[in-house]
């Protein structure tokens, strides 16, 4: 078939081409024509597409329609709240405040305060002057036996890594970064010079593969993890157990990103899609992960360590706190990351169907580390779709000490939502290796975004905190939080999430909500 549409385009060819010597611009006219019906024969010819088949050249029509729809969706149809993953007055508060644009908004909310589900911050009759607060909180990170403690900002870039972001986007967040004093999140990929760059603070993140600290078989290499992670911005190590975007399944670099440089960056083999495993071949328990953390502290130093993870079998976290009691084990924080799913590309029922929300899974975090009076020492970081300071807020009333935004630090970087993220085709340059498309990304302008963005975001949550008359973001409290549960019922976070008491789940009687799951835990294992 591809033969005979070969001799005819050849045919067709010669034909304008004779017809150009005497015609001129008419043969322009018949060489469009001629194009169209190679097209439809084409088109009648193959067999992959009936609808191309039963109506040549017509019927590709719906995949130019497919093609157009999401832009056509988002630049003229949707509203300022029902776009997906995030609307466009979330996207709106980014882009002015990464500018430094106005960010108020006239006439009133846009949002139904009367929905099932809408929730508010509780204000003060005794409202503190907002110059009275500090402008850049901070949180003190490290427990007793961290001899390198650091102190974070609220606010931070969470985990994404080069490979999946392109080396414009990490120069331009870690100077950001660096600008700003908050820190760098590197994801699972390694550590890459362009994080190093600038000299912005960074949470080295560890994966399953061990990118940049791993044996030719994918085990981990104590001296190579210690060489790097003894580097003056490193701040922090982070153990990812699972993430949001595919909790239970291994992160994933298509073939088609794995260029040679990030190949040498992650010590694997350039070309292929790198697949990381599911469980960290280091350790198969509680106890094996906590002394794994022990092991990492003592090769870096004594930075602080933690593990990152999405909650799924609540047991499974329970044990490792029962661990924690058994060892004397501690890690310096927990990152929890909601199953809303985050930057990085996974199967459709992945984002929509497995793993704990943010919300439940922070609050039943806090209440785990308290019930086994674990809570003192250990910080509590919250990542999963957080962009304003509301949702901030949110979060550390819920019991979150710090906050990671990993999409909001895209928008910043002037991500437009093209959902093409995992195509190596990002119009914008900030998730693809082609370099015709990173270099529209300008690192000078767009680092200056991430500053602001985060300087911007954290002034509006010192702002709602002197409304509340809060002067310390660890004095955020769930009863500060209310939500319209349905039509007949508003409730404060703490009668959704009732609180427990410090120590209750070291000895029976537990309390009721959570007395099968301790007594069907273990620290041995998962």
């Amino acid at each position: 078939m591809s033969t005979m549409i070969f001799i005819t385009l050849a045919a067709l060819t010669v034909f304008i081409a004779l017809l150009s010597l005497a015609w001129g611009w008419m043969a322009w006219v018949l060489l469009i024509l001629a194009a169209l019906w190679a097209v439809a024969l084409f088109d009648g010819l193959q067999a992959e597409h009936s609808l191309r088949r039963n109506y040549p050249l017509l019927g590709r029509g719906r995949w130019i329609m497919e093609l157009l729809r999401p832009y056509i969706r988002q630049y003229f149809i949707e509203s300022e709240i029902d776009g997906a993953p995030i609307n466009r007055m979330y996207r709106s508060i980014v882009y002015q405040r990464a500018k430094g644009d106005i960010d108020t908004n006239p006439y009133g909310t846009k949002v139904n305060v009367y929905r099932d589900g809408y929730e508010w911050l509780g204000h003060s009759l005794t409202a503190t002057n907002v110059e009275e607060l500090h402008h850049d909180p901070r949180v003190l990170v490290g427990g007793v036996e961290c001899s390198q403690k650091y102190s974070a900002s609220i606010l931070n870039i969470s985990a994404m890594s080069y490979g999946a972001l392109s080396a414009a986007a990490i120069r331009a967040l870690n100077q950001g970064a660096r600008a700003g004093g908050f820190y760098h999140n590197t994801g699972e990929g390694g550590l890459s010079p362009y994080h190093l760059e600038h000299g912005g603070d960074l949470v080295w993140q560890i994966g399953t593969g061990y990118f940049g600290c791993r044996t030719q078989s994918g085990r981990f290499d104590g001296a190579l993890f210690a060489d790097r992670a003894k580097l003056p911005a490193v701040k922090m190590i982070e153990v990812k157990l699972s993430q949001g975007a595919k909790p239970g399944h291994g992160g994933i670099l298509p073939g088609s990103k794995n260029t040679p440089e990030i190949a040498a960056i992650r010590l694997v083999e350039p070309g292929r899609d790198v697949i990381s495993p599911s469980t960290h071949p280091e350790f198969t328990t509680p106890v094996g992960l906590l002394e794994f953390i022990r092991q990492l502290r003592e090769l870096s130093g004594g930075k602080p360590v933690g593990f990152k993870l999405c909650i799924g079998r609540r047991s499974e976290f329970i044990g490792i706190c029962m661990a924690m009691r058994k060892t004397g084990i501690r890690p310096d924080f927990i990152t929890i990351d909601g199953g809303e799913g985050g930057t990085g590309a996974a199967p459709l029922e992945y984002s929509n169907s497995v793993g704990m929300p943010l919300r439940e899974a922070l609050a039943f975090v806090d209440d785990c580390l308290t019930g086994f009076d674990l809570r003192e020492g250990i910080r509590l970081i919250a990542a999963g779709k957080i962009i304003s300071s509301f949702q901030i807020a949110k979060n550390l009333a819920l019991g979150a000490d710090i906050c990671n935004s990993a999409r909001g630090m895209m928008l910043a970087l002037g991500c437009v939502q093209s959902l093409c993220c995992h195509t190596n085709r990002c119009p914008t340059g900030v998730a693809t290796q082609d370099p015709r498309l990173s270099r529209g990304l300008v690192v000078e302008d767009k680092s200056r975004r991430v500053q602001r963005f985060h300087q911007e975001t954290v002034h509006a949550l010192t702002d709602l905190m002197s409304s509340a008359g809060i002067r310390q973001t660890a004095d955020f409290r769930r009863t500060d939080i209310f939500c319209r549960v349905n039509q007949h019922c508003i409730m404060r976070y703490d009668q959704i999430f009732p609180l427990v008491q410090a120590g209750a789940f070291n000895s029976p009687p537990y309390p009721e909500a959570y007395a099968e799951l301790i007594e069907n835990s273990s620290p041995d294992h998962f």
